[in-house]
């Protein structure tokens, strides 16, 4: 390669990567958006806009024992101490049937909830992240009211836990 087709070369690049550089463009795992070890969190009572009294309490357990179990996060004795927070509202909680018997009634429901949350870190007041997120389980009917009830509460505790786990991987793959 010559010195002219060498200088060419050079010029390309540093073009391209400028541009590159220039649009925006970064990887995601970032220092901003990773979620690191032995960080203390705090997550803010989840507002409800529905019309289930206890999901927003199985969702913020959910959400620290999930943070705990994936990324090693410990909850913080105050909101001023946590080096993250998580704020959310409950905005849907709705029970669907999905199957139903020869007779006509219903076999199973799908429980499926929605969550606005936005994720801070210490002394920042814009959201690392912020979204929609979304998760549901299905679970069997049942003619006794108490089995009905216990079998609901599984499946919310269960889209609970799918629904923080997504919350972190989406956190983590945001652009």
């Amino acid at each position: 390669m010559s010195f002219v087709g060498f200088r060419r070369f050079t010029l390309l690049l540093f073009c391209c990567l400028s541009f590159v550089a220039g649009c925006g463009y970064r990887f995601a795992g970032t220092a901003e958006n990773r979620i690191t070890t032995g960080q203390s969190l705090w997550v803010a009572f989840i507002g409800n806009e529905t019309i289930s009294p206890t999901a927003q309490t199985v969702i913020r357990r959910a959400l620290y024992e999930e943070c705990h179990a994936m990324r090693g996060l410990y909850p913080a004795g105050k909101e001023s101490e946590a080096d993250l927070r998580i704020r959310g509202k409950l905005t849907s909680y709705t029970l669907k049937a999905i199957s139903y018997s020869a007779i006509d009634r219903v076999k199973e429901y799908r429980l499926l909830i929605s969550v606005d949350l936005e994720l801070l870190r210490k002394g920042g007041a814009a959201p690392v992240w912020k979204g929609t997120v979304q998760a549901g389980q299905d679970f069997p009917a049942s003619t006794d009211l108490a089995l009905q009830h216990n079998a609901e509460e599984s499946a919310l505790q269960a889209a609970s836990s799918t629904l923080a786990r997504n919350f972190l991987e989406l956190v983590e793959q945001a652009y």
